[in-house]
This record gives structure tokens, sequence and C-alpha cells, in this order.
């Protein structure tokens, strides 16, 4: 008998009870898993990466309006950029507030709806931009496109972890986030063909149009096709549920099912790990803005008119999409994240202690932009990996994600706002920044690296080796239970 679908279950709030233990005894065979796990991939990886090339197509598509006429249209040449650069950073205001109230509401909810919804509200946001003719217009609709996507990106790497064991779920998570590298190519090669356009309307309204109008399409394709949690969803068949619940508590067993234990939400915000991973994230997304706003703008002081600069984004984003989902791929075969992230947030900053030290050869430069954005990808898919596997519950999980991606999105308004026009073909106050910030990244992954370490090897004396196999039942402490060890 197939359970009930989720949308018409109970919701619990609680402190600290155990959950029902789901695990059976059913025996199936590598083969049976390893076709489940090819019937996850298929049903939810497509839809997800979807959904992320559109919601970053229309975060990042305000760079690309921007060599299409917008601050002539709208704000009034803005000479200075500064205008410019506040609508930029808006989408971040609301990116930073709107993740951990919304990723815990989300628990509560069936994810499939959730995320649809997500998708709708930002796609119908994007649309509205092409419909602005002054500041405050841009700037709420900015905020708006904010709101709902972080209702939805924070809550992937959590929604992942439902259904991906932690062998498998780094490649996942690169997967989705190689969806943003190939959200910039895709949006320069959208923008270059809309620049050569001759309609009515202008450029830029165009630009948001045909790059909003998709999500919500694919915001009611998720409504249909993602499944729910593992033991709720219509998709499993009984022999299928059975692999999928076993599976996800392998490595631990957590607070399954709409859930939320306030003991946990409050070792999130106490734990220092999950600020560290805040200045991680900082560096990485003050990188990440950044590329996506000023990317193009930066190709341009290579001397490459307007048109050709947009096309010339697209070779960086294609070759650090492949080199994610190598590193990926290599960490998930180690089980080591923070080697990963130290390699990729120092890769980022040579890249930028080239674009400083090399004025002149253009062949360097753009060298250094695909570094730039190799590194920076990078460090954000495997901190995110990293951190997924080491906070063993659901509920810090959610509280914690959300909370310190919403740490590093204040990065994301320091990079909208380092990169001023009047400080061009140089900008050496943005790269001198963005490099400094990439070296602390690597600095502060080696200090995690070695905590883990430490603890690790604090709770082997204390309570013995723990057996690989063994189910570690972390409802009740979530990463301090004494069995529980972490990845390095």
């Amino acid at each position: 008998m197939s359970l009930p679908d989720d949308s018409k279950g109970s919701v619990d709030f609680v402190d600290s009870a155990s959950s029902e233990d789901t695990r059976t005894d059913a025996a199936y065979s590598t083969a049976d898993e390893k076709r489940l796990v090819r019937k996850l991939d298929m049903h939810i990886m497509p839809v997800l990466c979807m959904m992320y090339l559109f919601a970053y197509l229309d975060r990042i598509n305000l760079g690309n309006a921007r060599l299409q006429g917008l601050p002539q249209d709208v704000l009034h040449g803005d000479p200075t950029g500064v205008l410019f650069d506040w609508v930029n950073s808006a989408f971040y205001f609301s990116y930073i507030l709107c993740p951990v109230p919304a990723i815990l509401l989300a628990k509560l909810c069936p994810p499939r709806i959730w995320f649809s919804c997500a998708a709708l509200g930002w796609g119908v946001c994007s649309l509205l931009t092409a419909a602005a003719f002054n500041f405050p217009g841009l700037m709420v609709a900015r905020i708006g496109l904010g709101a709902f996507e972080a209702a939805f990106s924070p809550g992937v790497p959590i929604y992942l972890s439902l259904f991906y064991t932690k062998e498998e779920i780094g490649l996942r998570i690169a997967v989705y986030n190689g969806f943003a590298a190939a959200a910039g190519a895709f949006g320069g090669l959208v923008a270059f063909a809309i620049q050569q356009a001759r309609l009515p309307i202008s450029n830029w309204k165009l630009l948001f149009l045909v790059e909003g109008a998709p999500s919500v399409l694919v915001g009611l394709l998720a409504l249909a096709i993602l499944p729910n949690r593992p033991e709720n969803t219509t998709m499993f068949t009984d022999k299928e549920r059975t692999m999928a619940l076993n599976r996800l508590v392998r490595s631990g067993k957590p607070d399954m099912g709409r859930v939320l234990r306030k003991g946990h939400i409050a070792a999130a915000f106490s734990d220092w790990r999950v600020y560290a991973a805040g200045v991680i994230y900082f560096a990485a997304n003050c990188a990440f803005s950044s590329i996506a706003a000023f990317l193009p703008t930066i190709i341009t002081t290579f001397g490459f008119t307007n048109a050709l600069a947009q096309l010339l984004t697209i070779p960086p984003y294609i070759v650090s999409t492949t080199i994610l989902c190598s590193i990926a791929y290599a960490s998930d075969k180690l089980q080591t994240r923070g080697k990963f992230v130290i390699a990729t947030s120092s890769l980022a900053g040579i890249g930028y202690v080239l674009l400083l030290a090399v004025p002149s050869n253009n062949h360097v430069r753009y060298f250094a932009t695909f570094c730039i954005t190799s590194g920076t990808y990078g460090m954000i898919c495997t901190t995110l990996a990293w951190f997924t596997q080491n906070l063993a519950s659901e509920t810090k999980r959610a509280t914690a994600m959300p909370f310190f991606q919403a740490i590093g999105q204040c990065g994301s308004i320091l990079g909208s706002h380092i990169y001023v026009l009047m400080e061009g073909p140089r900008y050496l106050k943005g790269f001198s920044v963005d490099c400094a910030l990439d070296f602390l990244a690597a600095l502060v992954a080696l200090v995690l690296m070695v905590s883990y370490r430490g603890e690790n090897k604090r709770r082997d004396r204390l309570y013995g080796v723990p057996d690989q196999d063994a189910i570690v039942d972390t409802t009740e402490l979530a990463d301090q239970t004494p069995g529980f060890r972490y990845t390095l």
C-alpha cells in the first residue's frame, strides 16, 4: 500500500522526541539501489537544475542589461554607477533576511509545492522588472526576486540530503550549482542575440521577458514532477520507499518528517563552525556577485566591444562547470571536503592576484577570469556539501544552512559596491578585496579541518572508534552525538 501524499500530513513541533525507526529488514541488492538512484536522478535533478538555471539567469541578467541601455532608460544615465550598484544589491537585502524563516517553514510544507510557488514568484518578479520605469520600481522588483529565490536555493542541499547518501550528494550539488555557471554562459549568449535584435521594445526589457517567462513554466513543471519526502511521495513503490528510508538513515538517524526541534534550532545559532562557514561563504559570494554583475563590464576593459564582451563571458563559465563537477566527483570518492575548499578558494585568489599584478597583458587577465569563476563556483559547491554532511539533523541543517548562507550573502552586497565605474579599468579596490577574502576563506577552511579532526580524535578516545556501518541516532544531539564523526 502506498502512503498518502505529505500535503495531507500533520505538523509536529517538538523539543526532543525520538522519531519512529523507519528502517526495515527487507533485503535489496546493489543493483536495486542503483536503479533507485537513477530514478531519483531522472525525477529530481533535471527539474532542480532547470529551476536554478532560470533563477540564476533572472539574478544575473542585470549585468547584461547594463550594457543594453537600462541605466540610460531608467536610472537617468547613472554616470557614477551608484544607482546600478544599489539595484544590484537590492536582491541580496531580502535574500539575506528571508532564508532561515523560509527554509524552516519549508520543512513543514510539501517540497514540490514550496519550490513551485517560489519559482512562480521569482518568475513574475523578473517579468515585472521589464515594466519598471524608475529607480524605486527596479528596487521593488529586485527585492521581490530575492525573497522568492531565498525560499528555493538555500533549501536545495537539504532537499537533496533526503534522497542521496554522503557518497552521492557532492556531485549532485555540483551539477546543480554548475547550472549557475551554465546560466552565465547561456545568459551571455541570449544577451548577445537580443543585442542584435531590431524590435520596438528596448533590448534590456526584452532580456527580462525572455529570461523571466521560463521560470513561471518550470515552476508548474516542478509541481507536477518533483517528489515529496521519501516517506510520503507516491513516486516510490513499497520496496523503493524501504530502500530510500534505509539510505536516509545510513549515515545517521535524523529527525525525520514534518518536525522542528527547538533545541536543534538553538544549537545551530550557537555553533561557531556555522559562523566560520559564513566567513567562507561571505568570501565566495563577494566574488560571486561581482562575477554575476560585472564580468561583462570587466571584459570590456580588455578593449572589447560590448557585444563581444557578452560572448567572451561564455568560456569561463563553461570551464568552471567542468572543473566544478570534477572536484565534486573527487571529493565524493575521497570523502574529504575541506582540502577542496582550500584549493578552490586559493585558485580564485590567484586569479585576482593576476588581475592586480598584470595590468597590460589581456591574455593573462582573461585567463584570470577562468581562475576566478572556477575557484568561486568550486568553493561554494564544496562548502555546501561539507556542511550538509556535518550538520546531522534535519532541523539543525534547515537552520544552519540558510543561516550561514545568509551571512555569506552579505558578501554579495559588498561585491555589488566595490567595483565603482569610475575606478575602471583597473578596479584595484574590487580586485584587492575579493583577493584578500578568498585567501581568508582558505585559512578558515584549514582551521575548520583541524577542528573537525581534533574533535573526531577526541570522540574516538572517549567512546571508541565507531563501526562505519552502524546507524548513529542523531535525533537528540544532532552532530554532538558521541557516535557521530565529522567529514574533514
